[in-house]
């Protein structure tokens, strides 16, 4: 009996002996069509601004955001997801859903620019809005009070969908806010509207760098347990996919991404909707710090959690290295 016969291995060996080759077998292709590129855009400032914590990602004016998504588009990337910062903030996060709001003035603009060449996807929440920091309106007890957030959900969105976004993603992850903002946004002609559902969004503390974005501090050194998932669970990350499909999400999303490949796959194999992943801020900037002190090959590091998040089963890749890895991939 041959070698070969008696260790099937080597026939894995021949199937890996080139780069052309391997490209041939690959289980798993990354493309640039499968990338969402986060953006802030900022009021009240007159120069795009370097996020420290966030190297090479931006806050940015309204001008330098059409730049920055013309660049983006010739690219090849199909869509961008939008963050907003005011210049005030109030208790209620009123900028949220105010037609000259930072990202309703964006999302005109970018349509007007650009039409149907670039999906513009609006997060949907208020914490970028509140004094407080919280995804939604307190209560006496300090406690979110969740019906009253989905009457504020439910005007964001119309906001949103007025001023030309073609996605909404909530993303306070309230009970019933699918259902909420699918029933504001078809009874006010906006049927064609998406729902992205921030479906399996984590109490992480991966976010940080993100907040540092959006100039968000919770209010009193709080977070976010209380309504977002616990790390510890990933059944009940099932059970809220489900019923966020049910109530009339399109797309549904796990963040972070590498931290929750198991959830990501195990949604894969039960529901039939498009799933969406965000490689967050903190998983991204790890990657950056230790390329900057010299400690591993930033770029391929890069690739190889972007392809991971892919084999996992996202059909969806929001990460802050959507123009490096488009670049990459480009050749």
């Amino acid at each position: 009996m041959s070698i070969n016969a008696q260790f099937p291995a080597w026939r894995s060996r021949r199937l890996r002996r080139t780069s052309a080759i391997r490209r041939l077998v690959s289980e798993t292709q990354i493309s640039i069509d499968d990338f969402v590129a986060p953006l802030f855009v900022k009021e009240g400032i007159k120069e795009p601004q370097q996020i420290s914590s966030l190297p090479g990602v931006f806050q940015h004016t309204l001008e330098s955001l059409k730049l920055e998504v013309d660049s983006l588009r010739k690219l090849g990337i199909p869509g961008i997801i939008l963050f907003g910062i005011p210049e005030s903030k109030d208790e209620v996060g009123s900028g949220a859903w105010d037609p000259d709001g930072i990202v309703q003035l964006a999302l005109k603009d970018l349509k007007e620019n650009f039409g149907d060449e670039m999906t513009l996807i609006a997060d949907l929440c208020v914490d970028e809005y509140t004094s407080h920091g919280h995804c939604g309106i307190l209560s006496q007890d300090g406690t979110v009070d969740n019906d009253a957030t989905l009457e504020i959900y439910n005007q964001t969105a119309l906001a949103q969908a007025d001023a030309g976004a073609d996605i909404c993603a909530p993303s306070g992850m309230m009970d019933g806010q699918v259902s909420s903002i699918r029933n504001a946004l078809d009874s006010n002609n906006h049927t064609q509207t998406i729902i992205l559902a921030y479906s399996a969004k984590y109490a992480s503390s991966l976010y940080g760098p993100f907040r540092d974005a959006v100039d968000v501090t919770i209010k009193g050194g709080g977070d976010r347990r209380g309504y977002q998932q616990d790390y510890a669970n990933s059944r009940e990350a099932l059970a809220e996919i489900k019923a966020d499909i049910s109530e009339g999400a399109d797309i549904v999303m796990v963040k972070p991404a590498l931290s929750y490949l198991d959830v990501i796959a195990k949604a894969r194999s039960e529901v039939d909707v498009p799933i969406a992943a965000y490689h967050v801020s903190g998983e991204y900037s790890m990657v950056k710090a230790a390329e900057a002190n010299g400690w591993l090959d930033g770029e391929s590091v890069m690739m190889e959690h972007l392809l991971s998040i892919k084999r996992a089963g996202a059909d969806i890749i929001l990460t802050y290295a959507a123009k490096q890895a488009a670049e990459i991939l480009q050749g």
